[in-house]
């Protein structure tokens, strides 16, 4: 199911590479996110957000949150439409390699960061 399939509450999982050169950078970047990106964040219904980085076989970013509105793409639309945001993501697109084909950044379709499949959650 994609993220777009379904609008109701759910759990998304995302993943994508991460440029060998930036890995600090990209680390310091997000221990200070800024305020207004931190804010549309939590506008737009995500919560319970982490990006986690594994280094082998090489760099990869996996993210992971709670999606908690009814109107997941009108949401993101807005998340998307906030300059602030927009900047975050030029800043943060050149430290990272999309898997997806033809992605040219976290603005453009088609999206940036790797769907994955839900296969195991217990609470």
């Amino acid at each position: 199911m994609s993220p777009s399939t379904y609008q109701g509450p759910r759990r998304i999982g995302q993943w994508l590479y991460l440029r060998p050169t930036s890995i600090e950078e990209y680390k310091a970047c997000h221990a200070a996110v800024w305020p207004e990106v931190l804010e549309q964040i939590k506008d737009s219904n995500v919560a319970d957000y982490s990006i986690f980085l594994s280094l082998h076989p090489r760099p990869t970013l996996f993210a992971s949150f709670k999606y908690t509105g009814t109107a997941f793409d009108e949401d993101m639309a807005r998340m998307a439409a906030n300059p602030k945001v927009q900047a975050w993501w030029r800043m943060t697109d050149g430290m990272q390699e999309s898997p997806v084909a033809g992605a040219e950044g976290s603005a453009t379709g088609p999206g940036w960061w790797g769907v994955t499949e839900e296969v195991f959650y217990v609470e």
